[in-house]
């Protein structure tokens, strides 16, 4: 069963975390693409089709044998420093308990509702940390209940008018909950804005009101502090035929790298010197899938967040130092054939969230040889398929897909089959399998 974890997971939490300085040389750049690791498992189109015989179609899937690989790879790379799931791309409770288990390094969970926090503390989960505001009085309402009754759940936060909220909500229910100051990590230019929008707080001076509202406010602690590198964990550097662009992207990230560490050192250091009698801040929290190498050369940092190598979705394959296995996929069958080289599936419109654009669609995974057709893409109740591969294809028969982004795959499925060594092993639910729907 999933929920058992890997076993043969090497447990990698002790090793030693390098030396370098991102100011010296980004570690993303000093890593080595893993082109020359051979991968021990590589599923073709006849493994795929072989394993899901008969089964009916649309589905979704996981192969444990690729999770299995990069959730070795994300605990090596992680180098020492722990590393937080983030829920929103995995969706599912038996894969998170799978890869909690798989080694030490992994600690603790970055949800993305209250809701959705409070329904993995009643499953048995700790260390949730909140990803993003509550401002809501009945879903802070709801994490002060879940706290008073034992759940270990830390509220994010960027504002005095936030602190001010929780404390509010958290006085009537005479429990004091922890929170966590999000800060910026994005880049501003002349002209350009290199990364998200999100904490409105750059700066010490700019946060210092903010720590000195939480200090002041007797049901509200300080927990933590985040700092989200968007440009750097989110951006690929490695896009085929664009080689103008990933130069570009490569010195933008190197510089922001630098910035990042200077920026997230400075405030950490102001909020620790706010403790109450010296006391240390629980985590400091950084980077994410795509920042995995920078964000462990920082010395303020204790963990690191990951979510979507575990699946290793299309939007990740253009990074230069790094390739995670594709994991999780979804089929759609083959309906009729609208021309030669032309068949059409039901279903498969998966797109995902963010800036609109062609790298946000599904794309044709297996066999090789499958692309969209750029006019009509991936459609709502239909696919057109261009195949020039060598595979002879029939009504009925699966095309593979994988999804741009990793979780947002689980909000169209209600179960995930899993894979392992040739045969369909386990199914397990997915969030909305579970019945719960948090965005």
């Amino acid at each position: 069963m999933l929920d058992q974890g890997n076993a043969s997971a090497t447990s990698t939490s002790g090793a030693q975390a390098d030396t370098a300085h991102p100011a010296s040389a980004p570690a993303a750049q000093q890593e080595q693409p893993q082109r020359q690791m051979q991968a021990p498992h590589t599923p073709d189109y006849t493994y795929y089709k072989r394993v899901f015989a008969g089964r009916t179609m649309p589905f979704a899937y996981l192969d444990l044998d690729l999770l299995d690989e990069n959730i070795r790879q994300v605990a090596a790379r992680a180098r020492g420093k722990r590393v937080r799931l983030a829920s929103k791309s995995l969706r599912s409770v038996a894969v998170l308990r799978r890869i909690l288990a798989a080694d030490s390094c992994f600690q603790g969970i970055m949800c993305f509702t209250a809701r959705e926090a409070v329904y993995l503390a009643s499953l048995g989960f700790r260390d949730l940390l909140i990803g993003y505001p509550t401002w809501h009085a009945d879903d802070i309402a709801a994490i002060a209940q879940a706290t008073a009754n034992g759940a270990e759940i830390t509220l994010m936060l960027d504002s005095v008018a936030h602190v001010q909220q929780i404390e509010t909500v958290a006085s009537r229910y005479e429990v004091r909950l922890p929170v966590c100051l999000d800060i910026d990590m994005s880049l501003p230019l002349p002209g350009l804005h290199f990364g998200v929008w999100r904490s409105p707080l750059r700066t010490a001076a700019q946060a210092r009101p903010v720590l000195d509202a939480i200090a002041a406010a007797p049901h509200v602690r300080l927990d933590g502090i985040m700092g989200y590198e968007a440009q750097i964990a989110g951006v690929g550097d490695h896009y085929p035929g664009k080689a103008l662009k990933n130069t570009l992207v490569r010195a933008l990230q190197r510089r922001s790298a630098r910035e990042v560490a200077r920026r997230r050192a400075e405030i950490v250091a102001q909020a620790q010197s706010m403790q109450p009698e010296g006391q240390p801040l629980r985590f400091v929290n950084g980077g994410g899938t795509g920042s995995i190498a920078t964000t462990r050369e920082e010395t303020a940092v204790t963990e690191i967040t990951v979510g979507s190598a575990f699946y290793g979705p299309a939007l990740f394959d253009n990074y230069r130092s790094f390739r995670y296995r594709p994991a999780a996929g979804f089929a759609i069958e083959i309906v009729r054939q609208a021309a030669p080289a032309i068949y059409t599936c039901l279903g498969g419109g998966y797109v995902a969230s963010g800036a609109a654009g062609a790298d946000k669609l599904p794309q044709p995974y297996l066999p090789a040889g499958a692309r969209l057709d750029s006019l009509e893409a991936a459609g709502e109740v239909q696919t057109p398929i261009k195949y020039s591969g060598s595979t002879q294809l029939h009504l009925g028969d699966p095309i593979f897909m994988r999804h741009s982004k990793a979780g947002e795959l689980c909000e169209r499925f209600t179960h995930l089959l899993l894979v392992q060594n040739g045969a369909v092993v386990d199914e397990v639910t997915t969030y909305r399998g579970d019945g719960q729907c948090f965005l």
